[in-house]
């Protein structure tokens, strides 16, 4: 089923016009339980991983598989992020286990599907991963929409725009921050789901700040207007990653588009 994000409430460049130049866009999965097959784009489902290789193990707890997050094919979703020459695959995983000083500990891998052969099964997640660290298997329903700076509005236009976002949240109920920015859930590319103080990283090897990759966040709602749920989904239960980082936080992966072999870093709040 098509998932469609409403309409925001209200005209953001309208009554923000300082944002317009501002605007990104993201693409959101949607993910909903289900059962991907290996080759199939999927939150938490099997991923198209040859057999011939080994399966990821986390650094930290040597001979601990890693779960799978996020597969994307490139054919799947709209020409946003751009994938590494001859690649067409996305596949982010992490491990699970408690970790002193973060959360999980990713990694972030692209692939071309048609040299992938023999598929490999996926190992079970560790016994004592953390709850809500490692997302229920949900096919997505990728769907394009545009996004606006919250936290990563610079504190200077945030000064020169409060007023406003105070008299727009008076007169219609809609908060700037929560309703009206950045869309939450999982997504890629788009701004971050910051919950708190952006920490954008640079890269480790040129110095450049890098691009956000994906977010991984807990809900797809902000709040209990419903801004961001999906059309389809407004009046049913929805069955989604089942995910608990944080509370309501979320992960944040970023990556060095400049560098050859993108090298990549993630940083995570609650």
């Amino acid at each position: 089923m098509t998932r469609r994000t409403p309409p925001r409430p209200v005209d953001v460049e309208e009554l923000f016009p300082e944002v317009a130049p501002l605007r990104r866009e993201a693409v959101r999965l949607h993910p909903r339980a289900g059962r991907p097959m290996p080759g199939d784009s999927s939150v938490g489902g099997p991923l198209l991983w040859p057999a011939a290789e080994p399966w990821p193990e986390c650094p930290r707890h040597p001979g601990s598989p890693m779960v799978a997050v996020v597969q994307v094919h490139r054919g799947d979703v709209p020409d946003l992020v751009p994938f590494p020459a001859g690649r067409d695959v996305l596949q982010v995983l992490w491990c699970p286990r408690p970790h002193e000083g973060q959360w999980v500990v990713p990694l972030v891998h692209w692939r071309s599907a048609g040299e992938v052969g023999e598929v490999r099964p996926m190992p079970p997640a560790p016994v004592d991963a953390v709850y809500g660290h490692v997302p229920r298997p949900c096919v997505v329903h990728p769907e394009l929409v545009t996004e606006y700076p919250s936290w990563d509005l610079s504190d200077e236009l945030w000064d020169s725009l409060d007023a406003r976002f105070e008299r727009v949240e008076e007169e219609t109920g809609w908060n700037y921050q929560d309703h009206l920015s950045t869309a939450p859930g999982i997504k890629l590319g788009g701004y971050p789901g910051w919950s708190q103080e952006p920490q954008w990283p640079d890269c480790p090897s040129c110095g450049a700040p890098m691009d956000h990759l994906l977010t991984v966040e807990s809900t797809e709602d902000h709040g209990p207007e419903q801004a961001w749920t999906p059309v389809e989904d407004r009046d049913r239960r929805r069955e989604g990653a089942v995910l608990s980082l944080g509370g309501l936080g979320g992960v944040y992966l970023f990556e060095c588009r400049t560098c050859p072999d993108r090298p990549f870093a993630h940083r995570y709040d609650s």
